[in-house]
Order: C-alpha cells, then sequence, then structure tokens
C-alpha cells in the first residue's frame, strides 16, 4: 500500500521530510534557500517547521516511533 492511503504512512514521511530538511539545512543552506521557488521552497518551509517547531518535531517523532513499535 502506497504512503498517500495510509495515514500513519503519510505521516511518518512528512516527519521525516522536516526532519531531514532541518537536518541537512545547516549543512547546505543553498539547497534550501527560501528566495527559490517550486520544490526548493517547499523543503525551505518544512526546514523552518522542523527548525521553529523543534520540541513538538521531537515529541511528534517520539510518539509516531511508539506507534509504529508496537502497533501490530
Amino acid at each position: 500500500m502506497s504512503a498517500l492511503f495510509n495515514f500513519q504512512s503519510l505521516l511518518s514521511v512528512i516527519l521525516l521530510l522536516i526532519c531531514t530538511c532541518a537536518y541537512v539545512r545547516p549543512m547546505c543552506p543553498s539547497i534550501l534557500d527560501g528566495n527559490k521557488t517550486g520544490m526548493r521552497l517547499a523543503l525551505w518551509k518544512l526546514a523552518r517547521i522542523g527548525e521553529r517547531g523543534s520540541p513538538w518535531v521531537g515529541a511528534a517523532c517520539f510518539i509516531m516511533a511508539l506507534t509504529v513499535l508496537f502497533s501490530s
């Protein structure tokens, strides 16, 4: 089943994108620049969400990890 049709998988993909973009942005700031358009702008916005909401994103990642571990 595709991640688009399974809500839990979709949330996992979104959280992983947020965490990855927030991790990559300090290393290569030219890749995720806020002045771009299209997909790069969307990735920059995900990086900003990861930076500004890091306690909430971390808690969501922890909850998602518990959900994935203990769901059958």
